[in-house]
């Protein structure tokens, strides 16, 4: 059973997103990522099959889909 761990809700919808993740100093986007979104604040939760998976990706070093610009801002 589903609960959030930042508010407690019990409802989550299954959606695909997008992820950023920062590997040593380089930001990495994963797309189409399947997870369980809470439907009360949008915090997201992967499954363990899910997780080793990006994990994969990211560490046996497969060949990005594509390579994208990114713009960076400073919160000052």
């Amino acid at each position: 059973m589903f609960r959030c761990h930042v508010c407690g809700s019990l409802e989550a919808k299954e959606e695909h997103t997008d992820e950023v993740f920062q590997i040593e100093r380089k930001h990495l986007l994963v797309e189409n990522v399947p997870a369980l979104v809470c439907v009360r604040c949008g915090e997201k939760t992967f499954s363990r099959e899910t997780t080793e998976k990006v994990r994969s990706l990211i560490h046996d070093k497969a060949q990005p889909t594509k390579s994208i610009p990114m713009e960076v801002f400073t919160y000052a």
